[in-house]
């Protein structure tokens, strides 16, 4: 069993920049894909980022594409999300989790039903 948890969140003024973390505990994150999504109030909860493990793949959403970076650092069983460039329109609970079913991102790299572990998530406001 996999406990995930996110940390790095706050308010930050647009244009800024914010590091999110994704601990894991109880077990290691080797072998899994991780994701992380956000879910911004009254919309569907939306992948964007994923990083591979077997082949260090990473993808993202358009959304984000070009300001944020993932990354992971295997031997802190930990997941990083660089934000810069924030916008009001990133503000939104954002979420790490574990794809049990692969270790790549190659294809579709989204696919919710595929992550079985999910954090608690971490609150980012941007403000104007």
């Amino acid at each position: 069993q996999v406990q995930l948890i996110e940390s790095g969140g706050g308010l930050v003024q647009a244009g800024g920049s914010l590091r999110l973390s994704c601990a894991a505990s109880g077990s290691t994150l080797e072998y899994y894909a991780i994701g992380w999504f956000r879910q911004a109030p009254g919309k569907e909860r939306e992948g964007i980022a994923c990083v591979g493990y077997s082949d260090g793949s990473t993808l993202y959403g358009d959304s984000v594409k070009g300001r944020f970076t993932i990354s992971r650092d295997n031997a802190r069983n930990t997941v990083y999300l660089q934000m810069t460039s924030l916008k009001r329109e990133d503000t939104a609970s954002y979420y790490c989790a574990a794809n049990t079913m692969r270790s790549s991102c190659l294809g579709p790299p989204f696919v919710q039903h595929e992550y079985n572990y999910w954090g608690h998530g971490t609150q980012v406001t941007v403000s104007s």
